[in-house]
């Protein structure tokens, strides 16, 4: 079985794109007609959400399965459904991996020892979608508690050929309130870039790249293009795109000079296309796959002269 990063980058030359769809499912946000389906089922108000959750998501995937490498559940809006919501993303993941699409569980867990094992255990299934109970390829996490809590991951990652993103310079506007506070000399968010390559180097060594990632805004060109010298062995998942502000050309610096070393993640941008003002009244409600068909495409596009092999 191939790495993780392995498996993830002849995906992404094989699409021609390092596009990545987040799924952020939003019960005000869904077309009436799968809500109305939702609750013709039947059941209590969460088991009606999840139910609606799961087919939306399900349905985008058949939409954007044959452009994109990946998609990235996040797992909050499931997880706040309780049992039911956890059962929706459950069958999500495994949807998407019976469409052959890579998964990146945006879970962002964090923890010392059995705990972070026990997370690992959870949802790196990596190469083998029966390698556990959640199926995704890789998972984001936190490093804030120090770098013992990335080893259960780490190894999670070389056993099972899955993948780790770990969260180094965030997307949000307050990201700079501890990821900028000076430690060693340097941006504490530097600190944990060393540490991300350190892994990569010291598991991976010949290999161009790891399969430990970073998490890395696109609202944060500078520092996207700081970081891609920095972390030369790291996979970067780059936030931020689209409806955050981030563009096609703040995403250059996360990528190679060969185009390789990244995937650019959109959410809402492409989940609730057909609420953009031009989608909507080219498509309306009722075509809301093909609007997001049509935004899927957009992004790809846009991305052409990000990415150049």
């Amino acid at each position: 079985m191939s790495s993780y990063i392995l498996s993830l980058h002849d995906r992404i030359r094989t699409l021609g794109t390092p596009a990545l769809v987040g799924l952020d499912p939003r019960w005000d946000l869904l077309p009436d007609e799968v809500r109305c389906q939702a609750a013709a089922a039947g059941g209590s108000g969460v088991e009606i959400q999840a139910r609606a959750f799961e087919a939306f998501c399900c349905r985008l995937i058949d939409v954007i399965a044959d452009l994109v490498p990946a998609v990235k559940p996040q797992v909050a809006f499931f997880e706040r459904l309780g049992p039911a919501g956890m059962v929706s993303v459950q069958n999500v993941i495994r949807y998407a991996r019976n469409r052959q699409l890579m998964v990146i569980a945006d879970a962002k867990r964090g923890d010392i020892g059995s705990t972070a094992t026990a997370y690992a255990d959870a949802w790196m299934a990596g190469a083998d979608p029966n390698g556990a109970v959640f199926a995704a390829n890789a998972v984001t996490v936190n490093a804030y508690m120090g770098v013992d809590t990335l080893q259960p991951f780490v190894d999670a990652a070389v056993q099972r050929q899955a993948g780790v993103y770990v969260l180094v310079r965030t997307s949000n506007p307050g990201a700079g309130d501890f990821q900028d506070l000076e430690t060693h000399g340097q941006p504490l968010y530097a600190t944990v870039a060393d540490a991300v390559q350190q892994l990569n180097s010291e598991h991976w060594p010949n290999q161009a790249y790891g399969s430990i990632g970073a998490v890395v805004g696109a609202t944060w060109p500078e520092q996207l293009r700081q970081l891609r010298r920095r972390m030369p062995s790291a996979p970067l998942l780059v936030p931020g795109f689209g409806s955050q502000g981030g563009t096609a050309a703040d995403v250059v610096g996360a990528f190679a000079a060969d185009g390789s070393g990244a995937l650019i993640n959109s959410s809402r941008d492409i989940n609730f296309a057909w609420h953009r003002r031009q989608s909507s009244e080219q498509f309306g409600e009722a075509r809301w796959e093909d609007a997001v068909l049509a935004a899927t495409q957009e992004m790809i596009s846009a991305l052409k002269g990000a990415a150049v092999d």
